[in-house]
C-alpha cells in the first residue's frame, strides 16, 4: 500500500501550496486549457442560473469555464471557521458543489493535521471528516451553515469524499468512505441529512466494502485474490430505465481504477452487487456524471500517471456516457472546443 501513502502525501502538500500562493498575491489566470490544469477529483457544476461551469476538487479552489474547453482560475472561495475543528488551515480534498432549494451545498473533505485521532499499525490518523458550507451564489464564498451541526459525522472515524443523493420520496443522504487506514477495509456508507443539510440525523449504515469487488485487488497478477483496502469517490446514479448504481474507485496492483456497483433492490439501502470489471480505463478515477448545456451527458474523472520524479500527476478528464439502458457505459474521452 506504499503507493497510497505518497497519495495522501501529495494531498497534503496541494491545498497549502495554494494558499501560499493566494498570500503571495498571485492572481487568477485566464482562457487556461483544461490540458493544462492540475487537479484530483474533479467535480462540475453545470450551473443553468449562470450558464457557467464550476469545476472543483481537491485544494479547495474553484474554475470557471463557458465551454469546459478554457478556463480562468483557480479562486479561492471557501471560508471556514477558524475555532471550528478544522483548525486554521485545514486541507480540502474531493469538494462538490450541489445546488438545493436555491442555494448552493458545498461538500468536502476537511483535514485538521494539528488533531490525532488514532494510530492504526504504526500509522497516526489525523482528524478528517466531511462537511458541509453553503453560499446564495455558485462562485461562493462558502462558509459554515449558520445554526449547523459542529460536526457531521463521529469525530474519531476517519471520512472522506461525501457526495449528496436524494432518494425518490425526497429524503437527502450524505454518501461518503470510511477510510481503510483505519478500518483496514475501506468502506463506503451514508447517514441522512437534516432537510437543510445544516447536519446528520440518525446513524450511519455501511453500503458496502472494498474487499466486495471482484475486481480490485493487491496485485496484477490474476491468480493472487487479495482485495485491496480503499474505497475512493462514490457517485450514486440513476439509469434513464431506473436502476440505481455507484460509480466508487480502488486500485488493481499500482493501477487506479474504478468501477461500478447496482443496487438490487432500486434504492440506497441496496444490497448492492458489485460488476465484475472496471468501467474506465485503466489510470482513471474518482468519476461524477454532469450534463453539459448542449445535452451530453459526461464524466468527469482525473487521470492518473507518475512523472520522472515519481510523483503523481492527476488531470481533469471528460468522456461521454451512455445511460439509456440498465448499465452506465462509458464512450470516448471527449474534448471540448473553445468557442
Amino acid at each position: 500500500m506504499k503507493r497510497n501513502y505518497w497519495i495522501l502525501i501529495t494531498l497534503f502538500f496541494l491545498p497549502l501550496l495554494s494558499l501560499q500562493a493566494q498570500r503571495r498575491g498571485w492572481q487568477p489566470r485566464e482562457n487556461v486549457p483544461l490540458d493544462s490544469i492540475v487537479l484530483s477529483d474533479p467535480f462540475v457544476l453545470a450551473d443553468d442560473a449562470t450558464h457557467t461551469y464550476y469545476m472543483t476538487g481537491t485544494g479547495g479552489m474553484l474554475w470557471k469555464s463557458k465551454d469546459l474547453a478554457t478556463w480562468s482560475g483557480p479562486y479561492r472561495v471557501v471560508e471556514i471557521d477558524s475555532a471550528s475543528w478544522m483548525g486554521p488551515r485545514p486541507a480540502i480534498w474531493a469538494a462538490e458543489i450541489h445546488k438545493h432549494q436555491g442555494k448552493y451545498y458545498y461538500f468536502a473533505t476537511f483535514t485538521n493535521h494539528d488533531v490525532k485521532i488514532d494510530t492504526v499499525m504504526g500509522n497516526v490518523i489525523e482528524r478528517r471528516a466531511c462537511h458541509v458550507l453553503v453560499s446564495d451564489r455558485a462562485e461562493g464564498p462558502y462558509r459554515p451553515i449558520p445554526g449547523g451541526d459542529a460536526t457531521y459525522l463521529p469525530a474519531d472515524r476517519p471520512t472522506l469524499d461525501a457526495t449528496l443523493w436524494t432518494e425518490p420520496d425526497g429524503t437527502p443522504y450524505m454518501v461518503y468512505c470510511h477510510e481503510w487506514l483505519q478500518n483496514r477495509n475501506g468502506t463506503v456508507e451514508c447517514i441522512r441529512l437534516k432537510p437543510d443539510f445544516s447536519g446528520t440525523e440518525g446513524d450511519a449504515r455501511i453500503l458496502f466494502r472494498a474487499s466486495d469487488s471482484p475486481w480490485s485487488r493487491e496485485s496484477t497478477e490474476e491468480h493472487v485474490r487479495k482485495p485491496n483496502m480503499v474505497t475512493d469517490g462514490p457517485w450514486v446514479f440513476r439509469t434513464k430505465t431506473g436502476r440505481l448504481g455507484m460509480l466508487w474507485t480502488s486500485w488493481i496492483g499500482k493501477t487506479y481504477t474504478q468501477g461500478v456497483a447496482y443496487s438490487q433492490s432500486g434504492r440506497l439501502d441496496g444490497p448492492w452487487i458489485q460488476e465484475q470489471h472496471p468501467i474506465t480505463p485503466p489510470n482513471f478515477g474518482h468519476g461524477m456524471m454532469f450534463r453539459s448545456f448542449d445535452g451530453r451527458l459526461l464524466l468527469s474523472i482525473h487521470s492518473h500517471s507518475v512523472n520522472n520524479r515519481g510523483q503523481y500527476i492527476r488531470h481533469p478528464r471528460f468522456f461521454t456516457l451512455d445511460d439509456r439502458g440498465d448499465k452506465l457505459k462509458v464512450g470516448q474521452q471527449y474534448r471540448p472546443k473553445s468557442k
